[in-house]
């Protein structure tokens, strides 16, 4: 009952804009946090449907329960995988499953619809709908895409290659694909589940959403320096840096929580990560004139944010604007700080500033007023080829969406120090592009009309239900698209 009653107090929060899902989450210091999203989140999806189911079948009034306790249990009763709980409360919700479930059956015959999914309002449809893959990446450190992709085709996946376009992310069962951007990502239908894998288990792969690849991808630290990573927990940003690094070198990873931190040194532990130091400890407090930092040339700061861009954390609720103006002006404060007190260690070469928001309050508001506070550092060009630029004037950063690159909303911006020869013209966006992708005459990106669904394989933690998408695999036209690519390498 612990899960429900946890559950139902944060929603209870978050729909009082509280806090952000993730955060107030984390805050909870629950013991299974992935079990725990998965439920919050998709209750506060079919909220609207569980209360009317409630009201109608009037439950709070027989069983003196509240509302956010009902919705949880409710929907774990009728959409979720069962009610997990036993003894009094199993017994009391099992009593009322006919007549709830009569209710819901009539919900779908009054809207003449037969999945649940068709219940939701349109716009939540169309969040939901876009359906994001399941993203899987290689950790380098144990083994490489190749060994990782044969592995995976002995156990039964079928492999198509090198993606071209969006349109290619669209998967059966058992399909996958290799990402057009990320040489070490991998690419799934959205239902596929791995957390009983071996590849999971043994820390071979890690479960993270592609935009979350792109801080540490685009900040890209050699082997051998020192890296900060500003808040770092639960930690697949920092696995994906030391990857980078070849676990060589110093990645100090700092984190306020010590849950978090907790369950961080676990995840680090099982990618085989050796060169971290993590610490308890507020990044704005960390001096960055000690001698322990000296040597820091690169920082990847992903500070606390809305999470606006997050698919499940999106909702259609009207929220008190000015409340809302408030909270990402105070939020945007906290970030600017960050980002500031990030620029002053001494030997930085190069920072990537990230959040998994969509509000630009929080992204290029943040940053054009970091730069002009610290004329020392532009905008580094990010991945030309990538479908979604940062807003006017600041197109060098980049977005992420559902819709332009089947991602979560995400926000990244690359800041350089002036006058370091050798590195200014040294861009990740080089370094890290495939010179016949970037050769490709075809658009890389095609738009895709809103399909159905909605995942959280969030930013930083790792899985929530997706629905599985529609296949509209273009296989038989990948040859053909081969054999150009290989003419245009050619000449």
């Amino acid at each position: 009952m612990a899960l429900y009653m946890k559950a139902a107090e944060i929603l209870e929060k978050a729909e009082k804009k509280q806090g952000a899902l993730k955060t107030l989450v984390y805050d909870s210091k629950f013991a299974n946090i992935k079990q725990l999203f998965a439920l919050v989140c998709e209750t506060q999806k079919f909220s609207s449907i569980l209360q009317e189911i409630i009201e109608s079948t009037k439950l709070l009034k027989q069983t003196k329960m509240k509302m956010d306790l009902a919705k949880v249990l409710v929907y774990d009763l009728l959409i979720g995988r069962g009610v997990k709980c036993g003894g009094s409360w199993k017994a009391m919700m099992m009593k009322h499953r006919p007549r709830l479930q009569a209710a819901l059956a009539r919900m779908k015959v009054k809207q003449k619809v037969s999945r649940n999914e068709d219940l939701l309002p349109v716009s939540v449809q169309l969040n939901a709908g876009d359906l994001l893959p399941r993203y899987v990446r290689v950790n380098t450190l144990k083994t490489t895409v190749e060994d990782a992709v044969d592995y995976l085709k002995r156990d039964g996946f079928s492999y198509l290659g090198e993606a071209w376009r969006l349109e290619d992310f669209s998967l059966k069962e058992k399909v996958f694909v290799k990402d057009l951007h990320l040489p070490e990502l991998l690419v799934f239908s959205p239902k596929t589940d791995f957390h009983d894998h071996f590849l999971y288990k043994a820390g071979h792969i890690i479960l993270q959403d592609k935009a979350s690849c792109l801080p540490a991808y685009l900040l890209n630290p050699p082997p051998d320096c020192h890296v900060i990573d500003a808040c770092a927990a639960p930690g697949n940003k920092t696995s994906h840096l030391a990857a980078i690094m070849k676990n060589k070198g110093r990645l100090f990873a700092f984190d306020l929580d010590p849950k978090r931190l907790a369950t961080m040194s676990t995840l680090l532990l099982r990618a085989g990560i050796t060169c971290q130091q993590l610490a308890n400890q507020d990044f704005l407090k960390v001096d960055p004139d000690s001698p322990q930092y000296k040597d820091v040339e690169y920082v990847l700061l992903d500070p606390s944010c809305s999470g606006s861009g997050m698919v499940c954390l999106r909702d259609n609720t009207s929220a008190d604007q000015e409340k809302e103006q408030a909270r990402l002006a105070s939020l945007a404060s906290f970030q600017l700080r960050c980002l500031n007190h990030g620029l002053k260690f001494p030997r930085l070469k190069r920072l990537v500033y990230s959040t998994c928001s969509i509000h630009s309050q929080e992204n290029e508001e943040v940053v054009a007023a970091c730069l002009q506070q610290n004329p020392g550092f532009r905008l580094v060009p990010l991945l030309p080829q990538w479908p979604e630029r940062g807003l006017e004037p600041l197109s060098q950063c980049l977005r992420a969406s559902i819709t332009k690159t089947r991602t979560h909303g995400f926000f990244v911006a690359l800041l350089e120090k002036h006058g370091d020869a050798g590195n200014t013209k040294q861009e990740p966006a080089v370094q890290i592009s495939e010179p016949e992708t970037t050769q490709h005459t075809p658009p890389l990106f095609e738009k895709r009309p809103a399909a159905s669904g909605d995942d959280f394989e969030a930013s930083e933690m790792e899985d929530t239900p997706t629905p599985a998408a529609e296949q509209t695999d273009g296989s038989p036209s990948k040859k053909k698209r081969r054999k150009k690519k290989k003419a245009a390498a050619a000449e």
